[in-house]
């Protein structure tokens, strides 16, 4: 794999966050890019769920709070 014309000041960030790093330009940018790959697999899946309603967990949590407090009074 190879990338073509990657802007000079990129090319030379890149080196030295991996020499910071102690680590290869090579190991830096495979981890990229397998990070990326990895993130567009789980939005995928994330996309194939059903979405979840936010106000029910809050509901709930009320509703604990609710039968935990009715406990302590009785």
């Amino acid at each position: 794999m190879q990338i073509k014309d990657v802007p000079q000041d990129l090319y030379r960030k890149l080196k030295r966050h991996a020499a910071r790093q102690g680590r290869t330009l090579r190991d830096v940018l495979l981890e990229a890019v397998r990070k990326e790959v990895a993130r567009a697999e789980f939005r995928a899946r994330l996309a194939r769920r059903d979405p979840v309603r936010l106000d029910r967990p809050g509901r709930a949590l009320e509703e604990t709070r609710a039968e935990r407090d009715s406990e302590i009074d009785s």
